[in-house]
């Protein structure tokens, strides 16, 4: 299949990225992340999430994030909510879209939420229906699907499984999504090839770590199957819990420059989208970590001076 023309990027540096740091992050950082995204002309965001901030402590000001954020027309915001109560939360602050997961393993679904793959289920279903009644669409993300850190190799029946569940749960989107980073493009293609047998192409993702340096290789044995929507997050915020130290999220504009070199539009501004990556990185106290950010960075000082 030839490549598609246009990819749609969902950074969700705000949500999967921010939520990893240990120490807090202030509001108004957030909300300045937030629109640096949008002014590089990226158009769905993965903002917070609404999840117990016993939890997840870094999003506990979820409430006061959507609130603060502009939300010009075209631009889609959405937020995890793993239960009822979470998007019941989230309703209030009128998200675009609303974010479910499932592990493909039942090994990392009791170490992670303590429960089954099922029950893990029976929690999101009313999720699903809630927010069709709302007219919020509800995107699903297959957690560890191509490598579990307690179980290991994860087949694709495994895989197909989950996402058979997930269509069943009336789940609009599907994302695949490689966890912990251990995925190759063989692997990648046999789990959209799963994913694709229930839902059509534009509406399966991937979402790919890049622990062993495989994330842009992945994303391109997706495009080959015209995959044409990737989660990516600015400056590569997030780490993997599971592998200490680490490299978490492929960055946003690490893919944004090998699609560029495709000939795939995306609508983003490749330079503004690492002043994104910038603009964090300095609230957080640390350089800008992905490869495209700091040769762009480089070139920017080697031209001033």
């Amino acid at each position: 299949m030839a490549f598609p023309e246009r990819v749609t990027l969902v950074d969700v540096g705000p949500r999967d990225g921010l939520q990893n740091e240990s120490r807090p992050v202030d509001t108004a950082h957030k909300v300045a992340l937030v629109h640096h995204l949008q002014a590089s002309g990226l158009r769905e965001i993965e903002v917070t999430s609404f999840v117990s901030p016993k939890w997840v402590p870094q999003m506990a000001d979820n409430a006061a994030v959507m609130a603060a954020i502009a939300r010009p027309e075209g631009v889609r915001h959405s937020v995890l909510t793993p239960n009822l109560k979470g998007f019941e939360a989230a309703l209030v602050s009128r998200p675009d879209e609303v974010v479910v997961f499932a592990a493909a393993t039942e090994a990392f679904s009791q170490r992670n939420i303590n429960c089954s793959i099922e029950e893990s289920f029976e929690r999101f279903r009313p999720v699903v229906a809630e927010a069709h009644r709302h007219g919020i669409k509800v995107r699903g993300a297959v957690s560890c699907a191509l490598g579990c850190p307690y179980q290991g190799d994860v087949s694709a029946d495994e895989v197909e499984r989950v996402v058979r569940l997930m269509k069943h749960a009336g789940v609009d989107h599907c994302g695949i999504a490689d966890t912990i980073g251990t995925g190759t493009p063989a692997k990648v293609q046999a789990a959209m090839a799963r994913a694709l047998k229930h839902y059509p192409l534009a509406e399966v993702s991937g979402h790919f770590h890049d622990t062993y340096g495989q994330a842009l290789s992945n994303v391109y044995a997706s495009l080959e199957m015209g995959i044409a929507t990737f989660d990516a997050s600015v400056g590569g915020l997030g780490g993997c819990p599971y592998a200490k130290g680490a490299t978490g999220n492929v960055a946003t504009e690490d893919v944004l420059y090998l699609l560029n070199g495709l000939g795939i539009e995306t609508g983003i501004d490749i330079e503004r989208l690492v002043d994104a990556a910038a603009a964090i990185a300095a609230a957080l106290g640390r350089p800008v970590s992905s490869r495209v950010g700091k040769a762009l960075l480089a070139r920017r000082g080697r031209a001033e001076s």
